[in-house]
């Protein structure tokens, strides 16, 4: 099986990220969403890594230049989600991606945190038993 560009910077995108954990990828909507210990933080579309993002995080990403993550709908709306590309100069190295990571990462424990807690699930209505067979 050959290795294709974008799988070789997806796995680039991995090694960027693991300083901060355990990276997990998983394909999604065209792309690869990155998991570190579980926690989503990063999106790879389009060619570019995009980092969780949030009101505290957004000044750095917004003076270094990067820019939101947007797609548009079938119905033609242009949707912005809180992920802004990594700096360029963070793409060289695990070492200079790192403090990108660490607010991406932060982002999404914020983001986590202000959510309200999850209602537990009702127990699954067992299927009627079958008539026996005469």
């Amino acid at each position: 099986m050959a290795t294709t560009r974008r799988d070789e910077l997806v796995d680039w995108c991995r090694e960027l990220l693991a300083p901060l954990g355990t990276v997990r990828v998983k394909r999604m909507f065209g792309g690869h969403g990155f998991y570190v210990d579980e926690i989503f933080i990063a999106i790879h579309a389009f060619e570019r890594l995009y980092l969780k993002t949030d009101e505290p995080a957004r000044p750095a990403f917004e003076a270094a230049g990067c820019v939101p993550f947007e797609f548009q709908t079938a119905d033609g709306r242009k949707v912005a989600l809180s992920y802004w590309s990594a700096p360029a100069e963070a793409m060289d190295s695990p070492e200079q991606m790192l403090p990108w990571a660490r607010q991406a990462l932060a982002s999404a424990l914020r983001a986590r945190a202000s959510k309200p807690p999850a209602r537990p699930r009702a127990p699954r209505a067992k299927p009627p038993a079958k008539a026996a067979a005469r």
